[in-house]
């Protein structure tokens, strides 16, 4: 899988160890010559996906909404630019642009990526996963939450049909490859 679509938090005030892991991510995203596909912000883990990719060889594509370029939140790191008019547009062109998406530890609007890939899945829209890349236990909760659902009957499908789960960078490098 050449290119590789990146959910992951804005926020600057997260804990050190999940920048470090992006980091090194984002170094062998770059190293492999993989391309990255994400929200082209230069906030967070955002940026610092972004600037790991580029420095190591990669290309990195941002798709921006027109509220992060009126903000001046846009990364100086990007190869393309790709603008929208809003958060809709662009988890849909980052579905479309990408082979896999993958989900790093984020908030609320990586947790709205991640469902907007998996609803279009489940109904028919792609085929493509998300990958959970679930170090530290960052994900386990949400994980255990969508069993939950699915055993009470709120899935059709097993939500595993949507998505996997790689615990460790050798795990999620296994899986993008």
């Amino acid at each position: 899988m050449k290119k590789i679509g990146i959910f992951c938090s804005a926020s600057e005030n997260i804990d050190k160890m999940y920048f470090e892991s992006t980091r090194k991510l984002g170094q062998w995203l770059g190293e492999t010559g993989k391309t990255l596909v994400y929200g082209g912000a230069n906030l967070g883990l955002m940026e610092c996906i972004a600037q790991a990719v580029k420095e190591s060889g990669g290309t990195v594509i941002g798709v921006v909404p027109s509220k992060l370029e009126e903000n001046g939140r846009v990364s100086t790191y990007l190869d393309e630019v790709i603008r929208t008019r809003n958060l809709s547009d662009r988890k849909d062109i980052i579905l479309e642009k990408s082979d896999v998406l993958v989900a790093l530890a984020g908030g609320v609007g990586t947790f709205d990526e991640i469902f907007h890939v998996i609803a279009a899945a489940s109904i028919g829209y792609h085929q493509k996963k998300v990958i959970f890349y679930n170090e530290y236990g960052f994900y386990t909760e949400l994980l255990n939450t969508l069993d939950t659902l699915e055993q009470k009957g709120f899935a059709r499908h097993p939500f595993s049909t949507y998505y996997d789960v790689a615990n460790s960078l050798e795990e999620l490098k296994d899986k993008i490859k």
